[in-house]
């Protein structure tokens, strides 16, 4: 293993950090950086004590999350900070390939800096099927570009299926036309969905694996693959390339749900609103926690609503629905 690179180199909480939040973009601007890589690390620990140092010493805040398997995280700070941890980082030889995705927002999406070891960098209960090399995960599915899945779809039509890798809730506000949305609570739920067998009937078809940016496809796609899936892609880049490359113009339509104050971004200014708010079913993308506190669940609620968020009553749907994954591409913005 290489040396590592010298030292020189849910949602009230939402809601208070997005009033709070100040930008100084004429100062100081700011961004928020995504990123993984699947890559063999003999030292986890070690790994963790250098990024941790790494980022206090530029001030950044957000989620990284590290395993034998390789890195995954999310981090808010200046521009000019951040650029300085893309090059120390990639200063390492196991993470010199790493994309890292840049878009709009700052530290305060973030309520602290988190730096841990995990046993998985995404948490899909895989960790005895899971392979990586330092090439990434071993028998996974093929990358193609976002101009690369139009032309698939062009030339196979209705063989192509586009097989979503996130939350259920996540698809709510945002997915790609006619995708599949496996009806997980969380990330760890995939392997028993596959072994379940309701998902066999896609075998013989061409399933594009999709996610925020890139992370989760490299496991569920492998994970497809080992259960007889014959042919299986992922979106490179995630949803995250894809809209930079067509926006709203293309296959995909509505919000990208993101784990951080920001909640979620849209690609243009004529994206499709697809979430619904729970209580009087007007458009919205904007998700809340409940505000009864034994109970906490993510809801959709529109800006009326919102405003009435105050009962202790919850929906009875509530008990039953759907869980954070905070293990996925993105940061948690929980407080705890």
């Amino acid at each position: 293993m290489s040396r590592y690179p010298s030292r020189r180199s849910r949602f009230s909480v939402a809601s208070v950090l997005s009033k709070s939040r100040q930008y100084n973009l004429s100062v100081r601007p700011q961004k928020i950086i995504l990123f993984y890589e699947f890559t063999p690390l003999d030292d986890p620990d070690a790994i963790r004590l250098w990024q941790r140092t790494l980022c206090e010493k530029l001030s950044l805040k957000g989620r990284i999350l590290i395993s034998h398997h390789g890195i995954n995280g999310t981090l808010g700070g200046d521009i000019d900070d951040l650029r300085r941890y893309v090059a120390a980082t990639k200063e390492f030889a196991g993470f010199r390939m790493i994309d890292f995705k840049w878009s709009e927002g700052s530290a305060d999406d973030f309520p602290r800096l988190r730096v841990r070891v995990r046993d998985e960098v995404v948490s899909f209960g895989a960790t005895d099927e899971l392979t990586v090399d330092h090439r990434g995960v071993v028998g996974g599915g093929d990358r193609l570009s976002p101009q690369e899945i139009h032309e698939l779809v062009e030339r196979r039509g209705d063989d192509v299926v586009f097989f979503d890798a996130r939350n259920a809730f996540e698809a709510e506000i945002g997915r790609f036309k006619d995708a599949v949305i496996p009806r997980v609570r969380a990330t760890r739920d995939f392997a028993t969905v596959l072994d379940s067998g309701c998902y066999d009937h896609l075998k013989h078809k061409a399933v594009v694996t999709y996610c925020t940016g890139g992370v989760r496809c490299e496991v569920l796609s492998a994970l497809m693959i080992r259960r007889g899936f014959q042919e299986v892609y992922q979106l490179d880049g995630g949803i995250v390339r894809y809209g930079e490359a067509f926006g709203d113009d293309g296959l995909w339509e509505g919000s990208l749900y993101l784990f951080d104050a920001r909640m979620h971004h849209e690609f243009s200014d004529h994206s499709k609103v697809l979430g619904a708010c729970e209580r009087c079913a007007a458009p919205t993308s904007q998700y809340h926690n409940c505000a009864n506190l034994a109970c906490r669940k993510l809801i959709l609620l529109c800006r009326v609503c919102e405003m009435d968020n105050v009962s202790t009553n919850c929906a009875p749907h509530h008990l039953v629905d759907f869980e954070i994954d905070i293990d996925g591409d993105d940061v948690d913005v929980k407080s705890a």
